[in-house]
Parts: C-alpha cells; sequence; structure tokens
C-alpha cells in the first residue's frame, strides 16, 4: 500500500486525527480502502458533468485522465526510429537489442502497486503484451518503483526509453527539458485517474465536500490541466487523446482483482520468469 493510504488506514484503526479527504494515484488501493468502508457518500453538485466510468457508488471520485505513455531520448532515439505504438518498441528493441540493453526502464511491479496495475493493464489489453514485455526484458532493464528516478535517467541519456511513464510528470518536465521526448502509443494508451474520497472519520466532511467540489468543477479542473494534469471532464479545454486510442481504466471494483493475492503471486511468477529468460539471452 501507498504511504500516505498505509498512514490514514492505521490512523483512522487508531482513532487519531487522519486526513479529510485522501487521493491517491494508486487506483485499485484506493477502491479496496473505500471497499473496506474506509469512505463516506457524497453526491457532488459536479458529478453530473463527470464520465460514468468515473464515479463508484458516490464515495470514489476520479479527478484526472492522465495518460501512460513511452518517454525517450531525443539524441539517442533519432525522431524516424521513435516508436509510435508498443508493436513498434517491441520491434525497435528486438532489432537494436544490444544498442538498448542497459538503456530501458520501467516499473517494477513486484515493487511498485502503480507498475503492477499498468502491466496487468497491458495484458488485459492485448495479448502481445507478452511479446513487449519479453523484448524488454531481452534490454536487462532499470525496474524503478516511482516516475523521477525513470525521467532523470532518460534525460542524461543514461537511459534511452523508460516505458509505462505517467504523462502527467513526463509532460511536465518534457516542458523545461528538450531531451525528452513523450509519446503515447497509437493502438492504445491507457489513460488513469487520480481517485479522491472523503474520509469515513473527515473531522471537517464540510470542508473536505467543497475541496471535492473544486477538484471536479470547471475551475478545479482547468487549474490542474495547466499542469499537464489532464481533466476528466469534457468540457474543459485541454489536451486529450482520441477516443479510439485512449483506454481509460474505470473507477470501480474490478480493480480488486489486482489485489486478490493469488492473482498478484501468479502474476509476478510469470514476470519473473520472463525477466530470467531475458537474462539468459546473449
Amino acid at each position: 500500500m501507498a504511504r500516505g493510504q498505509h498512514q490514514h488506514l492505521g490512523e483512522t484503526r487508531a482513532r487519531q486525527y487522519s486526513a479529510d479527504i485522501v487521493w491517491s494515484s494508486a487506483m485499485d488501493l484506493q477502491i479496496k480502502l473505500i471497499n473496506d468502508g474506509y469512505a463516506q457518500q457524497y453526491a457532488s453538485p459536479e458529478k453530473p458533468a463527470l464520465p460514468e466510468r468515473a464515479v463508484w457508488k458516490n464515495m470514489g471520485f476520479g479527478v484526472t485522465a492522465e495518460p501512460i505513455g513511452i518517454v525517450y531520448n531525443r539524441r539517442l532515439v533519432p525522431a524516424a526510429q521513435v516508436p509510435r505504438s508498443h508493436q513498434a518498441l517491441e520491434t525497435l528493441l528486438r532489432s537494436r537489442r544490444a544498442a538498448f540493453t542497459g538503456k530501458v526502464a520501467t516499473f517494477d511491479p513486484a515493487r511498485s502497486n502503480t507498475g503492477y496495475l499498468y502491466l496487468s493493464q497491458d495484458f488485459q489489453a492485448t495479448g502481445d503484451t507478452r511479446g513487449l514485455v519479453q523484448a524488454i526484458a531481452a534490454t536487462r532493464p532499470l525496474l524503478e518503483t516511482t516516475t523521477g528516478p525513470m525521467l532523470t535517467g532518460v534525460a542524461s541519456g543514461k537511459l534511452a526509453i523508460a516505458y509505462n511513464v505517467i504523462g502527467s510528470y513526463a509532460l511536465e518536465r518534457a516542458r523545461r527539458d528538450p531531451a525528452l521526448g513523450v509519446v503515447f502509443p497509437s493502438d492504445y494508451t491507457l489513460v488513469t485517474s487520480r481517485i479522491a474520497f472523503i474520509s469515513r472519520e473527515a473531522r471537517h466532511p464540510a470542508a473536505a465536500r467543497l475541496f471535492l467540489d473544486f477538484l471536479l468543477s470547471r475551475a478545479g479542473q482547468t487549474q490542474l490541466a495547466r499542469h499537464s494534469l489532464w481533466p476528466v471532464r469534457t468540457d474543459v479545454q485541454a489536451r486529450r487523446l482520441p477516443a479510439g486510442q485512449a483506454r481509460p481504466i474505470r473507477v470501480g471494483p474490478q480493480l480488486l482483482v489486482n489485489l486478490d493475492r493469488l492473482t498478484r503471486q501468479r502474476f509476478l511468477r510469470d514476470w519473473n520468469a520472463i525477466l530470467a529468460s531475458g537474462k539468459s539471452q546473449k
């Protein structure tokens, strides 16, 4: 569980003062807290402006619609070779494996719940994911728990490509650093939400409701968009992906499947086997 969510859970169980509103990009963990009774219902007046997939039980509210993409170093990956799809990335890594060995990064699903969520969603999206993961494994990738080190590595040239990077962070960094390029795969791009809920034990519930309303309002969504946090509302002027390209992760109970212990164990066994086979390639 993410540190902030773990802290909130511990404080609530100990009947200590904790956050009135909990907001996190760890979608599955947020849904688990809601499912376990740590949230209270609130029918926000902004709800009618939100996509149906962004609200669950009037408790969990998807506040953003952030794409997950590929980041590359413009010097190490020439424009003609930039992968614009998942298949193109696999082809590039297989055809230039020696050049990319030690130069690729992605989340470690064994240590990062976020990385586990993204990769498991990839496997749900297409059976071709296995081939891509095998190609990544053959480069002996750097496995990280957060986006920051991946962006720093690519910007410095230590890394050439980072896969499944949170697009909002990547776009903000790319604004300031011309070395970074950002691609959202044309075949499909996962779109995630930062889920917010009001704590069941909120000591200032009125203030929490007002803050949540602001986050979901046109004014609040416009402010988020200015910092590359793409808004979930469609009536806010902002960059967004074509409908056929975007693959939003729905806010709802299906995310609990990812937290099933046996499901996770099977997934990580498979992941580790792919990594091991990649290391054995010469």
